[in-house]
């Protein structure tokens, strides 16, 4: 059969393909661009007291609630005086009732006045680290000293060491399990193949070594950041007590057993292979004799076991454990993650042998063009069933950062298939002439014994290979499948690289419930703000960049002489908005005075205050607020006030 192939480059279909995945990947790093570097999957929806809030008197203790379920030590909530100095016993109380995820942690007695800060640190049942700080204060707001951290739980050196681990990781159990996927559900003689031995030889290295990497830096990710603390083994042992640190540990267990069936496959198994690989050829029984069928059978077994039970370590600490059906997602996980592995892993595998082997049947190649079939199914079901789960509403498919990336990740898979239907097109066009070189491979082999038969064997088999390796290269149709695989595996990498990017990445419906928790507290901490008998609200409009927002001023007790006044700026979403500048002023117009300037001083982010203020009589005043949100970009407003 003549077949009519492209002789130089990619054909345009796989030009136009190729294109349109350096497309996603460009949209890939925007949405990355203006992402945080580590993604909170538990979000801090409210504490008490509040963010900016000036209390009359101390408080008892500081508590945190929190979207989801998060793990701390007696550390993770400091309250810091004025002074710097710690405002804490140090000792954390689980407050949590029902479907509510609340932290206390009780205060000394007899504080000062002043702003206090609180920081806090913890870690989301999903295992990532999640921070933040926020101010009140007692009696009134003061300058204060309290260093916090310069950068969030989870980021810096160690944060992106970690993060080189994950994806190393996920990398290494795609070639570790897809490669043997290949080896026993598509090409058994790929067993004694060197090049696709090595593929999954490093995949069972990279997953190790990710391995170990994470737990040494599991400390120093959710605690101090310092990348020397990786060798403490005060906080290994710690770490080993929690569910993530259970996952790695049991991963590395099940890595052992994974070695085993590595060395099973690659020597035992192949071993047989060679011996009644050729004969079973010759006399068309693919399948070998029954010792190989049982060994073929006992490593499927085994091997679907063990790759599973490392899925499981995922599933059991990351996305799947936490939220809505943990009893189900955790399992579609552990579905989802295998077919993954056995639909890009075999991919790699497939990729090396086209240009690292001699030869391979077209037979091969169409068996694992149905189990990558059966794979995408199987990653379809799941994939929706998971989005479902962690998006929750159109609203957060388009809006937030997981659900834009989930889009991204439906993209690539759509891509992706499409070249694999090219690949399926090419396959149909490969020869037969490779399974009679496959027969002469093993016969070669096995019938070379004495020294020098084996030394001119080894000669034969040199010639042969560079012969068939230069006919390999000009047979149009494996290279036209060749360079539709190559595509296939680098839309496979950045597929692969969007997957692990989600899994660091907060749910779309996390996001959006933390989302309403912020708007409600903000409107109630509004509403609990500490208010005098007057208080006003004035919308503006800069007209330039976040130009938008509202001020609230509040003025105590709003009779003539000292008054106490507080200015609050929020933003659209009702949440505090920091600009450069905040001018007030005060008008009579009745009587000709004014207007009285005030420059309120900054007491934390989106509140200002002044105090007292001077109010020579009693009448209806006018007040101006100027803000400034730029350079360049600034407005006034006003509104009249009953001063008593």
């Amino acid at each position: 059969m003549t077949a009519i192939a492209p002789r130089f480059g990619p054909s345009p279909v796989v030009r136009l393909l190729l294109a349109a995945t350096v497309l996603i990947g460009t949209l890939i790093g925007a949405l990355m661009a203006g992402a945080s570097p580590a993604s909170a999957h538990a979000a801090l929806t409210g504490s008490n007291p509040k963010d900016g809030a000036v209390v009359a008197t101390a408080p008892k203790d500081v508590t945190l609630t929190f979207s989801e379920q998060v793990a701390m030590g007696n550390d993770s909530i400091r309250v810091l005086e004025p002074s710097g100095k710690r405002a804490d016993k140090a000792k954390i109380r689980n407050l949590s009732t029902g479907g509510k995820v609340s932290y206390g942690v009780d205060l000394l007695p007899g504080l000062p006045n002043g702003t206090y800060t609180v920081a806090w640190q913890a870690v989301s049942a999903d295992s990532h680290p999640v921070s933040g700080a926020f101010t009140f204060a007692i009696g009134a707001p003061s300058a204060t000293s309290a260093a916090l951290p310069d950068q969030k739980a989870g980021t810096g050196v160690v944060g992106v060491l970690y993060d080189i681990a994950r994806y190393a990781a996920y990398a290494g159990f795609v070639l570790l399990v897809g490669g043997a996927a290949f080896v026993l559900a598509c090409w058994q003689r790929g067993a004694s193949v060197r090049p696709l031995q090595r593929l999954v030889v490093q995949g069972w290295v990279a997953l190790t070594a990710a391995t170990l990497a994470m737990l040494l830096l599991r400390t120093p990710y959710t605690g101090s950041g310092k990348l020397a603390d990786a060798f403490d083994l005060g906080g290994l042992r710690d770490v080993l007590e929690t569910k993530t640190g259970a996952a790695l540990i049991s991963r590395l267990l099940l890595l052992g057993a994974a070695a085993l069936f590595v060395a099973v496959l690659f020597g035992a198994y192949a071993k047989r292979e060679d011996e009644g690989g050729a004969e079973g050829e010759r006399n068309g029984d693919g399948d070998g004799d029954g010792e190989k069928k049982d060994l073929t059978f006992g490593l499927a077994i085994g091997g679907t076991v063990v790759a599973a039970g490392i899925a499981g370590t995922w599933a059991l600490s990351e996305h799947a454990s936490t939220g809505i059906q943990p009893g189900l997602a955790m399992p579609v996980d552990v579905l989802h993650l295998l077919a993954v592995a056995t639909w890009l892993g075999g991919l790699a595998a497939l990729l090396t042998v086209l240009y690292l082997a001699p030869s391979i049947e077209r037979a091969a190649v169409r068996r694992f063009s149905g189990v990558a079939f059966g794979s995408v199914v199987v990653l379809t079901a799941t994939g929706i069933y998971q989005s479902w789960r962690q998006v929750g509403s159109w609203s957060a498919l388009t809006g937030t950062s997981y659900g834009q990336l989930l889009l991204v990740k439906v993209a690539l898979v759509v891509v992706m298939v499409c070249v694999a239907w090219i690949s399926r097109r090419w396959t149909a066009q490969l020869g037969e002439v490779t399974e009679a070189e496959a027969t002469e491979e093993a016969q070669g082999e096995a019938d070379a014994d004495p020294e020098r038969a084996a030394q001119l064997a080894r000669q034969k088999a040199a010639v042969a290979t560079a012969l068939k390796k230069k006919a390999r290269d000009a047979d149009p149709e494996r290279s036209g499948l060749r360079r539709s695989v190559l595509a296939e595996a680098g839309i496979a990498v950045v597929l692969l690289a969007v997957t692990t990017i989600l899994t660091s990445t907060e749910p779309g419906r996390t996001q959006e419930e933390a989302a309403k928790s912020a708007g409600a507290s903000g409107t109630q901490a509004a509403s609990n703000a500490p208010a005098g008998p007057t208080e006003i609200k004035l919308p503006f409009d800069t007209g330039g960049q976040n130009g938008k927002g509202t001020v609230r001023l509040s003025l105590d007790p709003a009779t003539s002489g000292g008054n106490e006044m507080h200015v609050w700026i929020y933003n659209p979403d009702l949440k505090p908005m920091d600009v450069p500048e905040v001018k007030v002023s005060f008008t009579l117009k009745a009587k000709q005075i004014g207007p009285l300037p005030i420059t309120p001083d900054r007491v934390t982010v989106g509140h200002w205050s002044a105090d007292p203020v001077q109010i020579p009589m009693p009448g209806d005043w006018q007040v101006q607020v100027m803000v400034r949100t730029s350079d360049i970009d600034q407005t006034t407003v006003d509104k009249n006030i009953k001063i008593g």
